[in-house]
């Protein structure tokens, strides 16, 4: 993925608005650039980022450039923008950018866009304020020190003038555009926007029912599209009773779509029977009728019980590969004081977000124009014109609002599919999947079975940690995984278990089920040990390390992404910091609980974030579960954009993160996805959330990072430690329902 850098090349170019105003395009050039021309070669062209309109009428109109899934960056870049602009938020308009190279990257994933774009996006604004300034020093003949501004205006004390910035828009059209590089960017003290909490802008349009979604598009001469795919991952459709099909209500078209593979990884579009017509409820009505001949298929005989029941033989065996080994882990452990065994399973999960995979596509005369959700346009763009044939200058992708994705949308086979769909009936569709389709031909989370043993010396100290990572295809596990580095004698050993389920990044990839098994098991060697399990975790950040850290923690990579691992540099006294104040915060082990009732820690580093939370769990004597209270403890850096949103961040990850603890798994049986919809594949529900989610952010003297993904991975082992304090029950695998738990 490109990204932006802001060096010596760098510049603001301004140009006119259409009827008069200003546009401020900053010149960023990309890193691919500056890589692909070695030292001493002569520039590329550089390609503008417009982010910025000022109109005659002094309305200001600041473009969100990545896609919007409902974590709030829409309002978040802008929000940067337009602090260093030095213009009040209420008179500032927000429009969505399409992809376009002028942008620079455009993505959603990873919680990168804060970090990638808090500086870049605040100098675009201060240049654009100092272009102004300068435009209001040549008009009023004075220096540019004497000038200051405030709410879009340009402000001399001594005179008592002021001018508005879209006064001065014409002006500023012949001003140098200064460097990027040199501007002077605002102290925090005098920040106005960034740190306030700040809605959304399409916020009115949701909870009005405003199309604003890719489901809510229509275009001109557009039909509806239903499409089945094979039930068995990979299988491909030979025959179809299409005559059949044809012949039905509202059907105008039906044939069979090939399959389209890039030269590496998975299927851009995995192919199936496509249905074409006026009205969608009848073509899935008509899909219902369809009888299809698919190929036979290896993965056919992919089994979830077949899994776990190889992954258990295999557990005793000689790994197949030793990841990581710290000391003697072995004679660590034939020596401890008490050693604990356990066996724990993460599921495959499907995101399910609230809005299925849809796409509206128009190919025309070589051309490709579509309005799709998707986490990565560019590589959409790319997949699109591989498919057709074209180049990717000739696909145009419209960025509209996505009901959710939780990284499912980092994948466009969906927009594929809708672009072969298209050409091949010769107009433009809207393919709209069921839910059935969205659980069912998901990339999932991936499982893992670990087999675990850790011992404890005499004095409660933990002395040797060892995991045997059974690892199903798509799953990895980092050799940096804490307790890593934390521990005298150390093993990690991975084997590989081959699948053909389909796998991709979900919220948090992989750290959401993987802090699930180690925070879970770190409570049971704290208990095993007699200590307090959160001064357990703290007297385990305190020790000497195994393995030092690189010398610059803030370079190290952000960890928890793909398959989980972790930055081997994280700061152990960050985590401290966090575990400390949510031990504070939440009273830990200072309160009398009633009976049944009990708090359960854990924390997990991720995506450059340090997060500890405490939840404070009821469980009665049918085992029904009520989450009372959660807290969570958070060091993300020294400055938070926008409190209103990164509070609802934390607090959906934490609900999202409790419908995987109890509810949700996606099983295989014959090479297919057994659940399909919400009845059993059960999200929780409103009544059942906490009453309270206390979020409480720790600033530090460190860059700002992300927040979409790091604050879910504990939740999981949080409410898990709790339960086990409450009934003496520990339990390692997920869901908690097939052990008998439910929500209250």
């Amino acid at each position: 993925m490109s990204s932006a850098v802001l060096d010596r090349r760098s510049f603001l170019r301004v140009s006119a608005l259409a009827g008069g105003g200003l546009v401020i395009a900053a010149y960023l050039e990309p890193v691919g650039n500056l890589l692909a021309q070695g030292r001493g070669a002569p520039p590329a062209p550089l390609v503008p980022n417009a982010f910025i309109k000022i109109a005659r009428d002094g309305t200001v109109t600041i473009i969100g450039k990545n896609p919007e899934i409902g974590q709030g960056i829409k309002t978040t870049l802008p929000m940067l923008i337009a602090e260093e602009l030095d213009v009040d938020w209420k008179s500032v308009k927000i429009e969505q950018g399409d992809l376009d190279p002028k942008y620079g990257a455009q993505s959603a994933g990873g919680s990168t866009a804060v970090p990638g774009n808090y500086l870049p996006m605040r100098q675009v604004g201060a240049a654009a304020r100092q272009m102004l300034v300068a435009a209001a020093a040549a008009t009023w003949n004075v220096p540019e020190g004497d000038l200051t501004t405030a709410s879009g205006k340009v402000l001399h004390a001594s005179s008592k003038r002021s001018i508005g910035y879209g006064e001065l828009a014409d002006k500023a059209l012949t001003m140098t555009p200064p460097d990027l590089g040199t501007v002077k960017l605002k102290d925090p003290k005098d920040f106005k926007i960034i740190g306030q909490k700040i809605t959304g802008p399409d916020n009115d349009a949701i909870v009005t029912g405003k199309p604003i979604f890719g489901i809510d598009i229509t275009v001109p001469g557009m039909q509806y599209a239903v499409f089945q795919r094979a039930p068995v991952f990979g299988a491909k459709a030979l025959s179809a009773n299409l005559d059949q099909i044809k012949a039905m209500p509202s059907v105008k078209q039906a044939f069979i779509v090939e399959p389209q593979r890039g030269a590496q990884g998975p299927p851009t579009a995995w192919g199936g029977v496509a249905i074409v017509g006026d009205n969608w409820w009848l073509l899935n009505q008509a899909r219902a009728q369809l009888k299809v001949e698919w190929d036979q298929q290896p993965n056919a005989t992919d089994d979830s019980a077949a899994f776990t029941k190889k992954a258990a033989e295999m557990a005793p065996n000689p790994p197949a590969q030793a990841s990581r080994s710290d000391g003697n882990v072995d004679q660590a452990l034939a020596s401890a004081a008490k050693t604990v065994e356990g066996a724990y399973f993460y599921p495959y999960l499907s995101h399910a977000p609230l809005e299925p995979m849809n796409a509206t596509v128009s190919v025309k005369d070589g051309k490709c124009e579509i309005w799709a959700g998707t986490q990565t346009p560019a590589n959409g763009q790319r997949n699109v014109a591989t498919a057709l044939g074209v180049q990717p200058t000739d696909v145009t992708i419209h960025m509209v609002r996505m009901g959710g994705s939780f990284g499912r949308r980092l994948v466009n086979d969906f927009i594929v599919d809708a672009a072969l769909i298209s050409k091949q009936a010769g107009v433009p569709i809207h393919l709209q999947w069921t839910r059935e389709d969205d659980i069912r031909h998901d990339y999932y989370r991936a499982a893992g079975f670990h087999f675990l043993k850790g011992g404890v010396d005499a004095s409660g100290k933990l002395v040797a940690w060892k995991n045997h990572f059974i690892a199903p295809t798509g799953s990895s596990l980092g050799a940096g995984e804490f307790p890593a580095r934390f521990v005298p004698n150390y093993a990690m050993y991975t084997s590989p278990l081959p699948s053909g389920v389909p796998t991709g990044a979900m919220r948090a990839p992989g750290s959401n089920g993987i802090a699930f098994v180690m925070q879970s098991f770190v409570d049971e060697l704290a208990h095993a040990a007699g200590k307090d399990p959160l001064q357990f975790r703290l007297d385990l950040l305190s020790g000497p390390l195994v393995v030092p850290p690189p010398p610059d923690p803030n370079a190290a990579p952000a960890g928890g992404r793909g398959g989980g691992g972790q930055a081997p540099g994280w700061d152990p006294m960050r985590m401290k910091g966090v575990l400390e104040l949510v031990r504070d915060k939440s009273g830990w082990g200072k309160t009398q609980l009633p009976k049944g009732t009990a708090m359960g820690v854990a924390f997990h580093f991720s995506h450059a974030g340090y997060f500890a939370e405490v939840a404070q769990v009821a469980v009665d004597a049918n085992k029904r579960v009520r989450v009372e209270k959660v807290w969570v403890a958070a060091d993300i850096g020294r400055q938070i954009v926008n409190p209103l949103n990164s509070e609802a961040q934390v607090q959906s990850s934490v609900i999202e993160g409790m419908s995987s603890l109890m509810g949700w798994e996606v099983t295989v049986k014959n090479g297919a996805a057994v659940e399909g919809n919400f009845d059993d594949y059960q999200p929780v529900r409103m009544r059942q959330a906490p009453k309270e989610i206390n979020v409480h952010f720790l600033q530090t003297d460190n860059n700002p990072t992300g927040l979409g993904e790091p604050a879910l991975p504990p939740i999981l082992p949080a409410i898990a430690n709790a339960i086990f304090t409450a009934t003496g029950q520990r339990v390692r695998t997920l869901p908690f329902s097939k052990q008998g738990y439910q929500w209250a």
